[in-house]
Order: structure tokens, then C-alpha cells, then sequence
């Protein structure tokens, strides 16, 4: 399980975060004050079609990347242009809650996104309308517990951050205040 820097990150939002948007937004009750409900990182693997075994080694990474079992999402319709039947395999996702969450988000903001090549930050229109950010990342090697040597393939996944901010401001002033990198638009 996943502790100690873990408790920090939330300790670090109850002491500080969540008085700093309670003050900006002017909030009335603790309850208004928004907050990481959770984190679902998804994986699409086109090439499972052809090999289904490409499917297993997303998952392998997918796991170690979050410390959690993935789940294998399948086809839902038949579509014959792409060779795919319905039922099949074809991306793998976690969702993230509570310590797992955080600990996910620190290494993403400290660790992962540092280490992207040519990294200006995260656009503010990546905000969805309803205070959640949807992150693309382009290559599973900018996390640690990837090694370069072992991956036969490079991956891209998606990650939402999913919040309980009503409007797009409130969730970029949460996430901010957390340390996630937003370019200047």
C-alpha cells in the first residue's frame, strides 16, 4: 500500500489547498470546497487486434504505473474496416481513488510530466466545461517504473482527473494549487 509522501499530498490539501480556495471563491460551507474525487487513467491498444498479447503487456504496464490491477475494456460494436469483432479486447483502464490517487498525481506532477521532451505545460483547454482535466500522453516511458529495455511497443493513454469544482476556473485554481503545470495561453 501506498504511504507516507501519500498522507503528505492530502495533509497539503487539508491545511493549505482548501483554505486558499475557500478564500478566492469565497465559500460559505466545507462542503462547497472542491476536491480530487478521482483519477482514471485509460490505455487504447489498436495493435491487440492483430496480437492479443499486446493486450496483456498494457496491462503489465498499466499496473505498474498506478499500482493497481487494470481493467480489460472490449469492443463494443463490429466494425470490419478496422478488422474488429465485437467482445474483443482492446484497451485496459484504472481508476484511482484516495491514496493511490494521490500518490498517481505526485508522481505525475513531479515526476512523469518533467520528463516529457519539449514540456510547455498543460493547456487550459483541456478542461472538459464541468471542472475536469483530461491529460494525453503520448509515450508510457516518461514514468519511472517503465524500463526502456523491456517495452516492445510505445503506448499512449489518457488521463482524467476527475473533481468535484463546478466550472473549469475552480478545478485549474485546485490542480494549481496542487502543482500541476499549466501554460500561459
Amino acid at each position: 500500500m501506498v504511504t507516507g509522501q501519500v498522507v503528505k499530498l492530502q495533509e497539503q490539501y487539508r491545511r493549505e489547498i482548501a483554505p486558499r480556495l475557500r478564500e478566492r471563491f469565497g465559500y460559505r460551507n466545507v462542503m462547497e470546497i472542491p476536491k480530487l474525487e478521482k483519477i482514471v487513467v485509460n490505455m487504447r491498444v489498436g495493435a491487440a487486434v492483430q496480437d492479443p498479447r499486446q493486450i496483456d503487456k498494457a496491462v503489465e504496464e498499466l499496473s505498474l504505473i498506478t499500482g493497481q490491477k487494470p481493467v480489460v475494456c472490449k469492443a463494443k460494436k463490429s466494425i470490419a474496416a478496422f478488422k474488429l469483432r465485437a467482445g474483443m479486447p482492446i484497451a485496459c483502464k484504472v481508476t484511482l481513488r484516495g491514496a493511490r490517487m494521490y500518490a498517481f498525481l505526485e508522481k505525475l506532477i513531479k515526476v512523469a510530466l518533467p520528463r516529457i521532451k519539449d514540456f510547455k505545460g498543460i493547456s487550459s483547454r483541456s478542461f472538459d466545461g464541468r471542472g475536469n482535466l483530461n491529460i494525453g500522453i503520448r509515450e508510457q516511458l516518461i514514468f519511472p517504473e517503465i524500463d526502456y529495455d523491456k517495452v516492445d511497443r510505445i503506448r499512449g493513454m489518457d488521463i482524467t482527473i476527475v473533481t468535484t469544482a463546478r466550472t473549469d476556473e475552480e478545478a485549474k485554481e485546485l490542480l494549481a494549487l496542487f502543482g500541476m503545470p499549466f501554460r500561459e495561453n
